[in-house]
């Protein structure tokens, strides 16, 4: 399934009420998080409407971020929730949720769906620019010249680079 297809999903989840934000990020993904999709899901119950007042980060950019920690088992995490934030910052204008739904100034800046699917989109673009993740996400299908072209840049990365890249568990 490509992150389009994904977003795509998410986004229907959300708009047709089968999920809160948080949940439907993390449930274009349970196929690749090693946990049960009942579990994740009470898990991001909470998440909902900015943490349940609005007033608090966008649901759909926390589980974005969620499915980053599992997919880089945690390592450099917070570089990849950065970059992140500051594509789904870019698509949707604001990741406060009051600030997204215009509560203060009565303009809505992106609708829950476009959250929702800007949020996925925003993970597989961050997750993308990991030569790791390019790797193991795509060797099956990489010809010979795209693998050795990917295992140069690999090996270009400097020290500091490989402490934060690792291995990831899913393909977008």
């Amino acid at each position: 399934m490509t992150i389009e297809q994904r977003a795509d999903m998410a986004a229907n989840l959300k708009a047709t009420g089968q999920c809160n934000c948080t949940q439907s990020v993390l449930k274009v993904f349970e196929d690749k998080i090693d946990i049960a999709p009942e579990e994740m899901s009470k898990l991001a119950a909470g998440f909902a409407a900015g943490m349940g007042c609005m007033e608090s980060t966008c649901g759909a950019l926390i589980g974005a971020v969620m499915v980053a920690g599992m997919a880089t088992e945690g390592q450099g995490t917070p570089r990849y929730s950065r970059e992140i934030v500051s594509k789904f910052q870019q698509k949707c204008g604001a990741t406060i949720c009051k600030d997204l739904k215009g509560i203060e100034t009565g303009q809505v800046l992106c609708e829950c769906p476009n959250c929702v699917r800007n949020a996925v989109l925003s993970l597989g673009e961050v997750m993308k620019q990991d030569p790791f993740y390019r790797l193991t996400a795509g060797i099956q299908d990489a010809s010979k010249e795209e693998t050795d072209e990917i295992l140069a840049e690999i090996e270009s990365l400097s020290d500091e680079d490989l402490e934060i890249s690792t291995v990831h568990k899913f393909e977008a």
